[in-house]
């Protein structure tokens, strides 16, 4: 506890006393990688950050905190009854129009059931999976429905942040925010949020990398 703080010898052959750690004892020397013997600041061996050495982190891969907003449901049942008319429609024409064949009739009452059993079934399932996150680290979405998608976006990464209203979203008050990163994979996606929500997460997002050092790429 009282003893004489270490003297760490200089390259030109001087002695020279290193401050005394704050319980009075000597603070250790950490050779470096070339073995000089040239000693480390104290505050290196403490566990800051070296500058003269960046260790990348890896970021958990989780599940995200956020559902997505519940009109979520009435957006993904439009879209599919709209794809599912849109493909029933031309059939009906024919069959009616020019007398098509029986096989017509067929796959048309096969587009009808599968477009029912869409809206029952896949609606509340996407509403179940689809989740986000935006922390100070990165941004952690979860999509898909038979192939789930789990996106990691790190804010240092983050290029530019972005909304979009299409025209059944502007409807139910919607919108979806785009998150255009350095990766190859395409932008980070979170859709179906409340308009307001995603219009502060898009202003939130911006800040924090604009506040952010780094060339994000």
């Amino acid at each position: 506890m009282g003893s004489a703080p270490e003297l760490a010898e200089s390259p030109m052959g001087s002695a020279t006393q290193l401050a005394e750690s704050p319980m009075g004892s000597a603070p250790e020397l950490a050779e470096s990688p070339v073995g000089t013997g040239v000693a480390r600041p104290p505050s290196l061996l403490l566990g800051q950050h070296d500058p003269m050495q960046t260790v990348p982190t890896a970021l958990p891969l989780r599940p995200p905190a956020h559902r997505v907003d519940p009109r979520a449901r009435t957006w993904w049942l439009l879209r599919g009854l709209g794809v599912a008319a849109g493909i029933a429609l031309p059939q009906l024409v024919v069959a009616l129009v020019l007398g098509g064949p029986g096989w017509l009739w067929g796959t048309l009452g096969a587009t009808v059931v599968v477009g029912l059993v869409y809206a029952a079934v896949v609606p509340g399932v996407l509403f179940r999976i689809h989740r986000w996150e935006v922390t100070d680290e990165a941004v952690y979405t979860l999509s898909g429905w038979l192939v789930r998608e789990w996106r990691i976006a790190p804010i240092s990464r983050v290029q530019t942040v972005d909304t979009e209203h299409g025209p059944l979203q502007q409807l139910l008050g919607l919108a979806s925010v785009t998150v255009t990163t350095a990766s190859a994979r395409g932008p980070v996606v979170i859709r179906a949020l409340a308009a307001g929500d995603a219009a502060e997460l898009a202003r939130q997002l911006t800040e924090t990398t604009q506040a952010m050092p780094g060339d994000a790429t």
